[in-house]
C-alpha cells in the first residue's frame, strides 16, 4: 500500500509540479530576468504576434525558396517548432513580378534586381543559383522566421534549445541582425551575431561568429570559433550568447567557447553591437558555406524546443 501511495505521489509531482518548477526556473538566468520567450506550446503556424518570415530567394548562392505561412515548412506542434527543408517544385510567386519589369528578350540582361556582375551576359553563362531566382519554379523550400518588426533587444542572453538536421548542404542557424539593416545601412554594417550555425558537410560541430564592417578598412570582417558538439543520443543542445557593452560570449550547453570584445567593432557611438538586434531562425541550403546539396537527404527537420531572451 505504501509503495502504491509513493508511486501515486511521484506521478502527481511529475505531472503537476515538475512543469511548474521548470517554468519557474526559466524566469531567471545568471541574474537576468526572462523578458521574451516562445515555448511553442501551441499548434499550427508560428505565433504571428512574435514571428514573421523572410520570403522567397534571399541570399546569394543558396538554393532554398523561403515560404511564409506554410505548415509544410514551419509548423508548431508537440511543444516544438519544426522548420522543414524539402526538395520539391514550388511556384516562385515573385517570378511574374520580376518578369513583368522587362520584356522577355531583355529579361536576363536588364532585370532591375539581377546581380550587377551578371547583367549583359548570355543566359547560359549565368550560374544556376542566379537564374533560379527568376525562374517560375523553385526546387527547394524551407522557412526563415524572424522577429523583425515584432521584437528586438539590446544586450542580454539569447538562448535556444534545438535538435539539428543532418546531411550535406543543410545549414540550420539561430542568429541576429541589427535593426538598422536597410539599404542605407547594409550588411555587414548593421552587424550580425551568429548564435549557432551548423554545416551538414562538417558534422559534429557548430559555429559562433560575429560579422561587421571594419571601421578602419570599411571591409567585412568576421571573428568566431567552432565548437565540437558533445556526444548525445538525443542530439538536443542549448545554444546561447550573452551580450553586453563589452563582450559577446558564445555558449553550448552552458560551456563558454568563444568571447568577442565589442570594442573591436569601433567607437561606441557607431558600433553596431551597441544597438538593438532582432532574431532569425532558419534552415538554408547550399551556398558558399553549405556547399553541395545531397538531394537524397530530404526532407530534413530543424527542431526548436524554446527560445528565451533574458535581460
Amino acid at each position: 500500500m505504501k509503495n502504491r501511495v509513493f508511486v501515486l505521489a511521484k506521478l502527481i509531482f511529475i505531472v503537476v509540479f515538475l512543469p511548474w518548477l521548470n517554468i519557474a526556473s526559466a524566469q531567471t538566468k545568471r541574474g537576468m530576468k526572462l523578458v521574451w520567450h516562445d515555448e511553442f506550446d501551441y499548434n499550427g503556424l508560428p505565433d504571428s504576434n512574435k514571428w514573421t518570415y523572410e520570403d522567397g530567394f534571399i541570399r546569394d548562392g543558396e538554393k532554398e525558396f523561403y515560404t511564409k505561412n506554410r505548415v509544410e515548412n514551419a509548423k508548431v506542434g508537440n511543444g516544438l517548432l519544426t522548420i522543414t527543408a524539402r526538395k520539391e517544385e514550388f511556384v516562385n510567386y515573385n517570378y511574374a513580378y520580376y518578369k513583368g519589369l522587362m520584356s522577355k528578350e531583355r529579361y536576363f540582361s536588364e532585370l532591375i534586381k539581377y546581380p550587377k556582375q551578371f547583367r549583359g551576359k548570355a543566359a547560359d553563362s549565368i550560374p544556376a543559383w542566379v537564374r533560379n531566382r527568376y525562374d517560375s519554379l523553385a526546387h527547394y523550400t524551407s522557412a526563415s522566421l524572424v522577429t523583425r518588426g515584432k521584437a528586438s533587444w539590446k544586450y542580454g542572453r539569447v538562448e535556444i534549445r534545438a535538435k539539428l538536421p543532418r546531411g550535406k548542404g543543410v545549414v540550420p542557424a539561430a542568429w541576429m541582425l541589427g535593426t538598422s539593416f536597410s539599404k542605407e545601412t547594409p550588411w555587414p554594417q548593421c552587424g550580425e551575431i551568429d548564435i549557432m550555425e551548423f554545416v551538414g558537410r562538417v558534422p559534429g560541430q557548430i559555429y559562433g561568429h560575429v560579422h561587421y564592417k571594419d571601421p578602419a578598412t570599411n571591409r567585412h570582417v568576421h571573428y568566431g570559433s567552432a565548437y565540437k558538439l558533445p556526444l548525445s543520443g538525443s542530439q538536443w543542445h542549448v545554444y546561447a550568447v550573452e551580450w553586453n557593452s563589452k563582450t559577446i560570449s558564445f555558449f553550448c550547453d552552458d560551456k563558454l567557447y568563444y568571447t568577442f570584445m565589442v570594442s573591436e567593432a569601433g567607437p561606441a557611438e557607431t558600433n553596431p553591437y551597441n544597438k538593438p538586434f532582432y532574431l532569425l531562425l532558419n534552415m538554408s541550403l547550399g551556398g558558399a558555406f553549405g556547399g553541395m546539396v545531397d538531394d537524397t537527404i530530404f526532407p530534413q527537420q530543424y527542431q526548436i524546443d524554446y527560445v528565451r531572451i533574458y535581460q
